[in-house]
C-alpha cells in the first residue's frame, strides 16, 4: 500500500502546475513567481562516493523523488534555482539527515562540474591568473553554486512529530557545543499544519489534496468541505487516484473520463456523519442517563439516558441536515425512519434542537 501511495504522490508532484504551486506557498506566500513553463524536469540520481575509500570503490546511488530546475530572468539576467520534493506517505525520523545528504551531494556535484570545466583553463573567469588554491579546489574565487531548496510533503493525516531539524536529533543539549555544530532544518509542508489562509493561497490540485487529507478523520468537517468547495464537483482521475489512496476513500473512478463526480463520495460521507452523530449523541446520552441512574435509581437513569441519548443524536441529525440546506419535511423524515417515530414525535424532537 505504501508503495502505490509513493508511486501516486510522485506522479501527482511532478505535474509542473502542482510543482509550482507548492514551491510558491513556500517561498512566495502563494504569489504566483514560479511559473510552470520556467520548469525543466532533471534526473533525481544522486551520485555519493564514501569518503575515504580508494578509486575502486563503488559510488553510492541515492534517488530524490522529484527534481526541477527553475530559470526566469530577473533584473535583466537569468537567475537559476534548483528545487527538490521528497514526498512522505509515513514520517521518516531521519528527515533532516537524508534531506542534508540530498542537498550537499548536489552542491558537490556543482563544484565537480565546475572543476571539469576548469581544468584545461589556466586564467579565471574574471581574466585573472588562477591561484595554487583555485588550481587545487577546483572550484574560482569567482564561481557561484546554484541554491538548491528542498521540500518535504508530507500527505498523511496526523502532526509531524519527527524532527525538522539536525539539532533535535542530537544527544547533546549544551548550548556551546550546539552553537558550533551546524544545523540543517526541513521545509515541511503537511496538512495537519496548513492553515486555511495558506489553502486559500494554493491554485492547483494540491489544494483539493491536502484538505481532503487534512479533514479525513472528521466526517463533518470534510462534508462540509465538499459541499462548499466547487472543485470536488469534477477533479481530475490522478487526483481522484491519490485522495483514494492517501484516504481509504471509497470513490468510483472511471479511467475512460478525464473527470471524476465526487457525488456518491459525498452521499456516503453524509451517511457516515449521520451515522457517527447518532452514536455519540447515544454514548453521550447514556454515560449521562446512567450517572443519574446511580444517584436516583438504575431503573430511571437508564429511562433517562435512552431519552437523552435520543435527543442528542437527533440534535446532530438535525444540525448535519440544516448545515446542507435540507428542509424541515426531510429533516422529519429522516429521524421517523432513523429512531422509528411518529410524525408528531419527530416535529416535536426537529422543532426542541432549534
Amino acid at each position: 500500500m505504501a508503495s502505490e501511495k509513493d508511486s501516486l504522490t510522485k506522479r501527482f508532484m511532478e505535474r509542473p502546475e502542482v510543482f509550482a504551486d507548492a514551491f510558491n506557498l513556500l517561498i512566495y506566500d502563494g504569489e504566483k513567481v514560479i511559473q510552470p513553463g520556467e520548469l525543466k524536469a532533471l534526473d533525481t540520481t544522486e551520485i555519493a562516493i564514501p569518503y575515504g575509500a580508494d578509486s575502486d570503490a563503488a559510488p553510492q546511488q541515492k534517488y530524490r523523488d522529484v527534481f526541477k530546475s527553475r530559470v526566469a530572468m530577473m533584473d535583466g539576467r537569468a537567475a537559476y534555482l534548483l528545487l527538490g520534493v521528497e514526498n512522505q506517505s509515513e514520517i521518516h525520523y531521519a528527515m533532516p539527515v537524508r534531506n542534508m545528504v540530498y542537498d550537499a551531494l548536489q552542491y558537490s556535484a556543482q563544484v565537480a562540474a565546475k572543476a571539469k570545466a576548469h581544468r584545461k583553463e589556466k586564467t579565471s573567469t574574471d581574466g585573472q591568473k588562477i591561484s595554487s588554491g583555485e588550481y587545487l579546489s577546483g572550484f574560482y574565487r569567482s564561481d557561484r553554486l546554484i541554491p538548491v531548496i528542498t521540500l518535504v510533503i508530507y500527505f498523511g493525516a496526523n502532526e509531524w512529530d519527527g524532527p525538522v531539524t539536525i539539532h533535535e536529533m542530537l544527544e547533546e543539549s549544551d548550548e556551546k557545543i550546539l552553537r558550533l555544530t551546524p544545523d540543517y532544518r526541513i521545509n515541511l509542508v503537511s496538512p495537519a499544519s496548513l492553515t486555511e489562509n495558506q489553502a486559500e493561497k494554493l491554485s492547483s490540485d494540491l489544494k483539493e489534496v491536502m484538505l481532503f487529507v487534512k479533514y479525513s478523520r472528521d466526517k463533518r468537517k470534510l462534508l462540509e468541505l465538499l459541499n462548499t468547495d466547487e472543485h470536488f464537483k469534477a477533479i481530475d482521475v490522478d487526483t481522484a487516484h491519490v485522495i483514494k489512496a492517501l484516504t481509504g476513500t471509497n470513490i468510483n473512478i472511471n479511467k475512460s473520463e478525464g473527470e471524476v463526480d465526487m457525488c456518491q463520495a459525498i452521499e456516503e460521507l453524509r451517511n457516515e456523519a449521520l451515522a457517527q452523530g447518532m452514536e455519540q449523541g447515544m454514548e453521550k446520552g447514556m454515560e449521562k442517563g446512567m450517572e443519574q441512574g446511580m444517584e436516583k435509581g438504575m431503573e430511571k437513569g437508564m429511562e433517562q439516558g435512552m431519552e437523552k441519548g435520543m435527543e442528542k443524536g437527533i440534535r446532530g441529525i438535525v444540525s448535519i441536515l440544516r448545515s446542507m440546506n435540507c428542509g424541515n419535511d426531510e429533516i422529519c423524515e429522516k429521524i421517523m425512519l432513523t429512531y422509528d417515530l411518529s410524525r408528531e414525535d419527530a416535529e416535536r424532537y426537529a422543532s426542541a434542537a432549534v
